[in-house]
């Protein structure tokens, strides 16, 4: 049966599309395979039976997409839960508890000598003479 519904929807598809490529455009293009007034369905046009073939197609389309997809869906039965077939990973170990490291004093901060206590620099031994 699948089978069967694939086959009419790929011939409705093809279908389709040469419906649709047949019908005349608005700016008067005409057909699409050889345009012009004289076409194959006369100077009047095909608007009716192209557009009545083109919702017919449509419609077939329509029904064979739909059915389709209900006949290849995977029915789940309702008393059946799709968590049921999912493992569930062992927790992982207890790590031992590490005690919290203790508290200590806050540490003064090193102070910096300001430029009135900064040692004074020896003076420079001068160059021998000669």
């Amino acid at each position: 049966m699948e089978t069967f519904i694939l086959t009419v929807h790929v011939v409705v598809c093809v279908l389709l599309v040469i419906l649709v490529l047949l019908q005349s455009g608005k700016e008067g293009m005409g057909v699409i395979f050889g345009g012009g007034s004289s076409s194959l369905f006369g100077s009047s046009g095909a608007g009716g039976v192209l557009i009545k073939l083109t919702t017919f197609a449509a419609v077939i389309f329509i029904v064979t997409s739909l059915s389709y997809n209900v006949l290849t869906t995977e029915r789940v039965p309702a008393q059946k839960s799709v968590i049921e077939d999912v493992q569930i990973e062992q927790p992982a170990p207890a790590a031992p508890a590490i005690p919290a490291p203790a508290v200590a004093e806050p540490v003064e901060q090193a102070q910096v000598p300001s430029e009135q206590q900064a040692p004074a620099q020896s003076p420079q031994p001068e160059a021998p003479a000669q």
